[in-house]
């Protein structure tokens, strides 16, 4: 025998549902443990990445800077990833070495801002000096660059709460790309993690995205980075870049790819007539990301826009 009075109330429990469903907004992504049970994913980490700092002295840009890191600080991030480009441009044959030594110097100095907190940053193409007249000179190409950023190489990576970090060198003879000697180093290192190890992984350039199909900028050895990923497919790997200054987000082969605009927008200046609004490059805000990695490997990555 049915029993009409539990039927009745199935019905009214399944209506629930369907009406709970249609009042959750396509499109929207649920943060992390916002449906937190027993089994809820355990946070390791909380990481700032700040890419396309471009600091310079013009348009109040060290003040400006000074603020955005202040706002980050109040995320309670463990570090910070710098992805490049921490300077305004080295790169132009025009730059003489006074406005790389004034760049930097005014680096050094923003980097107190810093204090208390580990910085891992990977070398930007707007950050060598590459008319520097003499080759042999200390302040030509990456060797400089590595030293002012105080970074162990030009590509590394480190460990941390269960996470493998790698770092990458995109500067290389093919705009976006890796040289012989780093596709050999990425793939011993990646063979020596562990399975279902998970890996955050921060190149210059984007290694995949949405918005280099129109704006350019991918890295030109794409197919043989993701080739190398799908044999490492017993781990977990994320990669985030910056570079062209725009925000998208693009998944292949069960590997999340993340390019997170830049701090400077539209270099600090206002912008042009392709801004969007004040300071954007295109429809991109100025802004940074946080990412918060998990035991399991997952990440959420969030973009802030800043106002300063």
């Amino acid at each position: 025998m049915t029993n009409t009075v539990d039927s009745k109330k199935r019905r009214d429990l399944v209506k629930g549902i369907g009406l709970l469903a249609i009042s959750l907004p396509l499109g929207v992504k649920r943060e992390p443990n916002a449906l937190a049970g027993p089994h809820e994913k355990k946070r390791v980490l909380r990481v700032a990445h700040i890419t396309g700092v471009h600091i310079r002295p013009e348009y109040n840009a060290p003040e400006r800077f000074g603020r955005c890191i202040e706002e980050i600080k109040k995320h309670k991030v463990d570090f910070f990833l710098n992805g490049g480009d921490s300077i305004f441009a080295a790169d132009y044959n025009n730059i003489t070495r006074e406005r790389v030594n004034e760049q930097w110097a005014i680096w050094k100095n923003a980097r107190e801002r810093f204090k208390g907190y580990e910085v891992y940053s990977c070398l930007g193409n707007h950050d060598m000096w590459w008319a520097c007249p003499d080759k042999s000179d200390s302040m030509y190409g990456k060797p400089h660059v590595i030293a002012q950023l105080e970074m162990p190489g030009r590509f590394y990576s480190f460990e941390k709460h269960g996470w493998h970090f790698i770092i990458l060198d995109s500067n290389n003879d093919n705009a976006g790309s890796l040289d012989a000697e780093q596709r050999k180093w990425l793939e011993n290192d990646l063979a020596s993690l562990r399975r279902g190890t998970p890996v955050l992984c921060m190149s210059h350039y984007p290694i995949l995205g949405v918005s280099t199909i129109m704006e350019g900028g991918n890295h030109t050895d794409a197919r043989y980075i993701t080739n190398l990923f799908n044999k490492h497919r017993d781990k977990t790997i994320t990669c985030i870049s910056g570079h062209i200054h725009l925000l998208d987000e693009a998944g292949y082969d069960g590997v999340r790819y993340y390019c997170n605009g830049a701090l400077s927008g539209f270099w600090w200046e206002d912008g042009d007539s392709d801004s969007a609004a004040k300071c954007y490059y295109r429809e991109t805000p100025p802004g940074y990301a946080i990412l918060d990695l998990f035991e399991d490997g997952s990440v959420s990555n969030r973009y802030y826009p800043h106002s300063f």
